[in-house]
């Protein structure tokens, strides 16, 4: 016979495997986080194995000039961040976190294998062909592109059910209630990218090295192998998770949009007394705010004027729209961080590809490799974070996580602002370089220049990583209503898929602006004669345009729930 479980050890709205009630100290918690971080680490590797050397594959054995290498790069990139979106709506609404994992999870393996085989073609047909014509040599490349990008959108497509259900997976192993599991909930989101930064920079020192003096294939099958590995550790902890349940009520898309429905009816109808007085009658309700968004009021009275039981929202659902609706500015205002972000692994990466990347003799450290500073700077500031920053600021402010989520925000975009100014520096001093050597026509020639100019830009990007990524992170899962939470993750997700975006327009604007003649373009091919620093500078005052409000919409925001502020 089953032992009585304590009441008060109970953990409330979640189940185990097998769907019984929970014991905390039983389910759930770090020992559940563990398998769920070490499937996440895998995943990154396996994404960024893709991702970060992405430019060089399409400009080197695809022959892709720069600019087009970099539009496909941020398109693919934009659509696998926006596509979480999909995915955490299929999970949060119809097939629960757990089930969309392995199901998107199969889908990337699969995307994986069909891009390992795309990158072996060549070497296929140049081996069963010493003297292939011309036709079969077109007919292989083509075949070739087409499984590559097929796949690489297939990769696409399983990142965006994966990414936003994993992290929100394991973030419901903690429960926010507790004050013991709240801490270490907050702290869940530090180590989370921690673990992820941690396995990025291997990949970018392992893999690209892989890439560019192995095998492409090879470079593109040892991510496929983590990525199945990483299934497998998910699945050990199938007994261990906490699962949560998903009430029996009406979906919460349905509810919030009924809300916007209603209040654009009801837009011209005058605020009725029945209306304030049901205000009032919920003044109560935890940090209600009936002023903020008040046209959303108008929602609690049905178009003829009845308040008959399920014609009218609730005040709850108000209140969730409102909740939703307040993230706006703060997703909006989010974008310039992510244009800025989306540099590191394409012009960045090209920019190091000109320089002396030599560490020691004969060897010369792969220019997507340098991105994996990014990652080691994070590594070693995160636990400063976590285990020194956060204790002390603590004392100070009384909030378990030390600072504001939109405070840690904000200090991130100062950092990212900083690294790109530090960036437009450095490339001015690059070309200057080229020009002092005669360079300037010669892009196939090594600049005299150490790339590590370019270790404060990267060291800088990591630092603002730290702040801005994971307090998104935190903040788009905290503020959202509870069984949204994974559509909450694929809305911070959706920033940089957008930046990504718009990093893109930016780019053909840009190049349609100044490179019509094929001499001043920013973008040029050869690198010596194009004007990374002026995209640079462009980017920098546009963070600084959008720091400002950013500022301002944080200052006034109210928290759904003040006591993870």
């Amino acid at each position: 016979m089953d032992k009585p479980l304590l009441s008060d050890n109970i953990v409330d709205a979640v189940v185990d495997y097998k769907g019984r009630q929970v014991l905390r100290s039983n389910k759930g918690g770090w020992k559940s986080a563990y398998f769920i971080i070490g499937m996440e680490v895998a995943e990154r590797f396996a994404y960024y194995g893709i991702s970060v050397n992405l430019i060089t594959y399409l400009t080197a054995p695809l022959g892709q000039s720069t600019a087009t290498a970099a539009e496909n790069v941020n398109v693919w990139s934009g659509t696998a961040l926006l596509l979480p979106l999909l995915g955490a709506f299929l999970a949060d609404s119809f097939l629960g976190r757990y089930r969309t994992i392995l199901i998107a999870s199969l889908i990337y393996i699969l995307g994986l294998g069909l891009l390992t085989l795309s990158a072996l073609l060549p070497s296929l047909s140049t081996a069963d062909f010493i003297h292939p014509n011309k036709i079969m040599l077109h007919s292989t490349h083509q075949l070739q592109v087409i499984l590559f990008f097929l796949s690489l959108y297939l990769v696409a497509v399983g990142q965006g059910g994966h990414k936003p259900c994993v992290q929100a997976f394991g973030a419901d192993q903690f429960d926010g209630l507790d004050p013991e599991e709240c801490k270490a909930k907050s702290s869940f989101f530090n180590w989370w990218y921690f673990g992820i930064c941690g396995s990025a920079a291997v990949t970018k020192l392992v893999i690209c090295y892989v890439q560019e003096n192995l095998s492409w294939g090879l470079g593109f099958g040892i991510p496929c192998v983590l990525m199945v590995v990483g299934l497998g550790v998910f699945l050990l902890g199938t007994r261990t998770y906490r699962y949560s349940v998903k009430e029996d009520e009406k979906s919460p898309f349905v509810r919030i949009g009924r809300v916007f429905v209603a209040a654009v009816k009801n837009w011209q109808r005058t605020t009725p007394l029945a209306i304030i007085i049901e205000e009032e009658a919920h003044v109560t309700l935890p940090h209600h705010n009936s002023e903020q968004f008040k046209f959303l009021n108008k929602a609690l009275l049905f178009p003829d004027g009845s308040k008959e039981e399920g014609n009218i929202c609730s005040v709850s659902d108000i209140e969730e729209a409102k909740t939703v609706l307040r993230l706006v500015p703060i997703w909006v205002t989010s974008l310039a961080y992510a244009v800025v972000h989306s540099q590191i692994t394409t012009f960045f990466t090209k920019q190091g590809a000109t320089m002396d990347r030599t560490i020691f003799p004969a060897f010369e450290i792969p220019a997507a490799s340098l991105q994996s500073f990014v990652g080691l700077s994070i590594i070693l500031v995160i636990p400063i974070y976590d285990r020194i920053f956060v204790p002390i600021a603590r004392a100070f402010t009384r909030k378990p996580s030390g600072i504001t989520m939109l405070q840690r925000i904000g200090i991130g975009m100062l950092f990212s602002a900083i690294g790109i100014v530090v960036a437009a520096l450095v490339e001015m001093k690059r070309l200057k370089t080229a020009e002092e050597y005669g360079l300037v026509d010669m892009p196939d020639v090594t600049i005299p220049m150490s790339a590590w100019w370019l270790l404060p830009q990267y060291v800088l990007s990591g630092i603002a990583d730290v702040f801005t990524v994971v307090g998104l992170q935190e903040f788009f899962y905290d503020q959202v209503p509870i069984e949204l939470r994974s559509v909450g993750l694929a809305l911070y997700i959706s920033i940089f898929g957008v930046g990504s975006f718009l990093s893109s327009f930016l780019v053909s604007v840009i190049e349609e602006v100044f490179g019509r003649d094929g001499k001043n373009s920013w973008f040029a091919d050869n690198l010596n004669r194009a004007h990374l620093d002026y995209f640079y500078w462009l980017l920098a005052g546009l963070s600084a345009a959008a720091l400002a409000p950013y500022v301002y919409f944080a200052k006034f925001y109210i928290y759904n729930r003040k006591s993870i502020t």
